[in-house]
């Protein structure tokens, strides 16, 4: 059996470095595809019976098995594109393939995929695909809350619906109010003149009143809220002094709080409240004021407006709080109200702008009116053994009974605006090539001495 065996084992290893030669030559074909893993090819021998003596054992044939290296990374790379992701440690993406198209709508079959290739678009049907034409799935998540809803993930879609607007019910206010305004009316000696006109009196600002109102009266600013509608308000705060703290009478710097109305047939400025503060300039007690045909509410810690009409616009009831001592009354030089910031949380309704993945690993949707909205949580699928995962077309894996059920609660960190590499290293893989080559040339020179040996041996006998 010698030259036969000699033969046989030449042989076998033409087959498996021909099985070597493949995988190094499709590592190289896609050494640019996006999340593609590499095949490496090991060699294992096979011993022919040759007795339990050691010299009398020979060395037998081999065979070749490729060798799956998914749990090697590839290199990662920033890209300018929102919707492009990749994995930074363990999991996969979790993906589906289209099965038809149904009265111009996409169909999806039953099969779950996963993938390391993350450079996913967005279609004319609001769907995330990637180059490989698989669909990333992923949870919707709860708008009120945020959390993902559902066990199961569902196909991706961002339709071009627009966001509806939403009222303003907060307005977050910011101030220091001087401790003398520098108003129109004020002489710049007597700090009683700084005080709000005694003609103007209280409650509203009546049409007639209202210059007499501005020259003793200062800015506190202007803001855009909404109402249900979407519709805008421009809403702006004077300010108006109408005590000095005074140490023989029991009293505090009072202010009182003014909005405009928009054009009021009646009045100009409508009458919030009054706001105290101490002789450390601290606010103190708030006490609602005197507007008419609506009621205002006075809190530790702001107003609120019922029902507040602005130009003929009417709004919901709008808190402007003043939380965690945002209103204050210090010295200013200018007699001018300052550090002035109003927030508010409402917005007009939107059309769809963007889509883009942050590093959360959220789908977020970007709108006209500056809202975003995290619409979908990417999960990222382990397995217990993911060597095991059947290779499928376009750098994708399919679960087998040997990889183990996906499990959806971990994985490692999804990267926005990245892409994974392929594992697959031209060099290495070159590397590979040259010493492929020799072994196939080695092996066949094997078959060609054997052949000429085994001709000398029947030469013997003619």
């Amino acid at each position: 059996m010698g030259i036969y065996g000699a033969i046989n084992s030449a042989v076998s290893g033409l087959a498996a470095q021909a099985t070597a030669l493949e995988n190094i030559s499709g590592n190289v074909a896609n050494s640019q595809t996006t999340g593609y893993k590499r095949l490496d090819t090991t060699f294992s021998d096979l011993v022919s019976g040759g007795g339990s003596v050691q010299a009398q054992q020979v060395s037998g044939t081999t065979f070749a098995t490729s060798r799956a290296t998914n749990t090697v990374q590839g290199d990662i790379t920033s890209v300018d594109v929102d919707t492009y992701m990749a994995i930074n440690g363990d999991g996969y993406f979790v993906v589906t393939k289209a099965s038809d198209v149904v009265d111009g709508s996409t169909t999806f079959a039953d099969e779950t995929y996963y993938t390391r290739g993350g450079d996913f678009e967005r279609d004319k049907e609001g769907y995330l695909i990637n180059a490989s034409g698989y669909y990333l799935q992923g949870f919707p998540l709860d708008p009120d809350t945020g959390n993902a809803i559902g066990d199961n993930p569902t196909v991706i879609q961002i339709e071009n619906q627009p966001l509806a607007a939403s009222a303003t019910t907060t307005v977050e206010y910011q101030a220091n109010l001087p401790r003398v305004p520098d108003t129109t009316d004020y002489d710049g000696s007597d700090e009683d003149t700084a005080l709000l006109d005694a003609g103007v009196g209280v409650g509203n600002i009546a049409n007639a009143d209202e210059q007499d109102f501005l020259d003793s009266s200062i800015s506190g600013g202007s803001i855009t809220i909404y109402n249900e509608n979407g519709t805008a308000m421009n809403v702006e705060v004077r300010y108006a002094k109408r005590l000095n703290e005074d140490a023989g009478v029991p009293q505090n710097d009072t202010w009182s709080m003014y909005i405009g109305t928009g054009g009021d047939a009646t009045d100009a400025w409508y009458d919030v409240g009054d706001i105290e503060f101490s002789s450390t300039g601290v606010m103190g007690t708030l006490t609602a004021g005197g507007m008419t045909g609506t009621a205002v509410n006075g809190t530790s810690d702001g107003f609120t407006i019922t029902a507040l009409t602005i130009g003929g616009t009417t709004a919901n009831n709008v808190e402007f709080s003043f939380a965690n001592g945002s209103l204050t009354q210090f010295s200013d030089p200018d007699g001018t109200a300052s550090s002035v910031s109003l927030d508010q949380d409402g917005y007009p309704a939107g059309e769809l702008t963007g889509v883009a993945v942050d590093d959360a690993g959220r789908v977020v949707a970007s709108y006209s009116n500056n809202q975003q909205r995290a619409v979908y949580q990417i999960p990222l699928a382990t397995f217990e053994a993911e060597q095991n995962l059947q290779r499928v077309d376009g750098a994708a894996f399919a679960a087998t009974a040997s990889s183990g059920d996906a499990d959806l609660s971990g994985g490692g960190q999804i990267l926005a605006k990245k892409l994974e590499l392929s594992n697959a290293d031209i060099a290495d893989e070159f590397s590979k090539l040259i010493i492929t080559q020799q072994a196939y040339s080695a092996n066949s020179r094997i078959v060609t001495s054997a052949d000429e040996m085994l001709d000398d041996a029947l030469n013997m006998v003619r």
